[in-house]
């Protein structure tokens, strides 16, 4: 039986990507851009599992987790984000959401999360991150929210533009 799977990302290189990585292991993929498309896909014939990216760029996957699943509710949705918090991990189980991985995540991370045979164990790195590499990747994560306008990135930030431009000028620190 060939399952189907709905690839819902507005990136085209990930879409490309994880299309080519999921045909490989047998998957007949769709992909849609938005959750308009999503649901013409949906509605146009029955797909096994979906994957979602939780911020489109002008929709919240969240809102559509909840629509397609309207469309159809045996649809087993694993969410992608890049933008990973517990509080929305938390929302998109309640809403539905089969699992939750945090991009980039393996192909083969992505094939267990949709077939449900993830494992359990979870690696824990040998040296936590430091301080000053968290602050970094939260800026650099900020930044791209706001599509690398710096006044409106210190603005989400709370600090001055001259300190955001400091900080931004010193290189990553590395891993400890």
């Amino acid at each position: 039986m060939n399952q189907k799977l709905l690839i819902i990302d507005d990136d085209a290189v990930l879409i490309s990507t994880l299309k080519r990585a999921m045909e490989r292991r047998g998957l007949t993929v769709s992909t849609a851009v938005n959750g308009a498309s999503a649901i013409e896909h949906l509605q146009q014939g029955k797909h096994d599992f979906a994957t979602l990216d939780l911020k489109l760029e002008k929709e919240s996957g969240l809102t559509i987790l909840e629509q397609i699943l309207a469309v159809q509710a045996d649809l087993k949705v694993v969410v992608l984000t890049g933008y990973a918090s517990i509080p929305s991990t938390v929302e998109a189980i309640k809403r539905g959401a089969q699992d939750y991985l945090c991009k980039p995540a393996s192909g083969d991370d992505i094939f267990a999360a949709l077939t449900g045979n993830k494992t359990t164990e979870v690696e824990i790195a040998a040296k936590p991150l430091s301080v000053d590499r968290v602050e970094w990747e939260h800026i650099q994560r900020v930044m791209s929210e706001h599509d690398g306008n710096i006044s409106a990135t210190a603005r989400a930030l709370g600090m001055h533009r001259r300190t955001l431009q400091r900080k931004l000028q010193k290189h990553p620190t590395n891993n400890n």
